[in-house]
């Protein structure tokens, strides 16, 4: 992307979801973002969460190195009526590009194929199917009135604690207990100013767990992060008793909200 500044022009926000890993703790099979979720894989119910937002213009997203076919066969597959044929749904446009070997690489191959005109840009996890729309249009709000970068989170309901990590299950030191009501546990979409983003993934090169924030590598430069309320049905999947609540939570959407 040029470092050249871009004509003023109304805000427009991209939504780029990363869909390029195994999820191996969900166990053996398709990748995570192909599992099925109420007959319909997670990534499409991403997808869907994103477009609904009337704010939202574009959405990327980011398929295994050689998935990149495949994940548009299945984006064609699940369109709904109403969705433009080939191009978006309810009103966005949809772009599908091959990731990278890291999800950090990954989002960054989606932010090399915005178009100019975008103006913020939201990151979510494709395993956080179910995020309420509501969630969507708090955090693109915040990021338009001025915060840099915008964080949906949600209070601790457990005590936590800070440990010496052992090996093998093996019994762990206890290092200190964090004041829980200072502790959030963060969520997707994250939204950014685009060149605070772009800015981020270009000068900061993140190991293990701060690679899967990308709101983590902004701080990094010093930039300010601002937390907005998240939703409790924005849960991510990682387990196969997550499978099970949000079948759940599907299934109670489908008979009273016709979802």
């Amino acid at each position: 992307m040029s470092d050249e500044p871009r004509p003023d022009h109304p805000p427009r926000t991209a939504a780029v979801i990363p869909a390029a890993g195994r999820g191996v703790r969900l166990g053996p099979g398709a990748p995570k973002a192909l599992r099925s979720l109420g007959g319909t894989p997670m990534l499409i119910h991403a997808v869907r969460a994103m477009a609904q937002s009337r704010a939202v213009s574009l959405v990327v997203v980011v398929a295994p190195p050689d998935g990149a076919t495949e994940v548009k066969n299945l984006l064609a597959e699940h369109a709904l009526p109403g969705d433009a044929p080939g191009s978006g749904w309810a009103g966005a446009d949809l772009l599908v590009v091959p990731g990278g070997d890291t999800r950090q690489e990954s989002v960054s191959r989606g932010l090399d194929a915005l178009p100019d005109w975008v103006t913020d840009v939201l990151v979510h996890d494709a395993a956080r199917p179910l995020v309420p729309v509501e969630t969507v249009d708090s955090v693109i709000e915040a990021v338009r009135d001025g915060a840099p970068a915008v964080v949906p989170a949600m209070p601790l309901a457990d005590t936590v604690k800070e440990v010496e990590p052992a090996p093998d299950g093996a019994p762990e030191p206890v290092v200190a207990t964090p004041e829980r009501s200072r502790l959030r546990a963060v969520q997707t979409p994250q939204g950014f100013d685009r060149d605070t983003l772009v800015r981020a993934h270009r000068e900061v090169r993140v190991g293990g767990e701060g690679a899967t924030d990308d709101a983590g590598m902004v701080e990094r430069l010093g930039v300010p992060v601002v937390l907005v309320p998240g939703h409790e049905e924005a849960f991510k999947v990682t387990r196969p008793l997550d499978l099970v609540l949000a079948e759940a939570v599907l299934a109670r959407r489908r008979a009273t909200d016709g979802y």
